[in-house]
């Protein structure tokens, strides 16, 4: 079975910065994509950043310069650190990973779309 859990989440004033972190933990061979999404109150989720397996990124335009994503590939890991928040940045934050390779009693067996539990951002002052 596979999980992620996400941690780094909470209150920081504007201008300050936070660090997050999601780890896939499960019989994993192989990750594509990470990414994480976020969803304010009364708002859609929407796609903050993401990374391929080759370290490609891409941000949304509302955080560009202003967050980095990063991931360990070895420790199944992705980061996103946030600087510069802004309280329009509020808004709880998740994990996602598109497509996994798994073994499963020896097979290989394909994933997709798993997300993990959320992390409270909150910009205030």
């Amino acid at each position: 079975q596979v999980q992620l859990v996400e941690s780094g989440g909470g209150l920081v004033q504007p201008g300050g910065s936070l660090r997050l972190s999601c780890a896939a933990s499960g019989s994993i061979l192989r990750i594509n994509a990470m990414g994480w999404y976020r969803q304010a109150p009364g708002k859609q989720r929407e796609l903050v950043a993401s990374i391929t397996s080759g370290g490609s990124t891409n941000y949304t335009d509302s955080v560009k310069g202003r967050f980095t994503i990063a991931r360990d590939n070895a420790k199944n890991t992705v980061y996103l650190q946030m600087s510069s928040l802004k309280p329009e940045d509020t808004a709880v934050y998740y994990c996602n990973v598109d497509r996994m390779i798994l073994v499963v009693n020896g097979e290989l067996k394909e994933a997709y779309d798993y997300w993990g539990q959320g992390t409270q951002v909150t910009v205030s002052s």
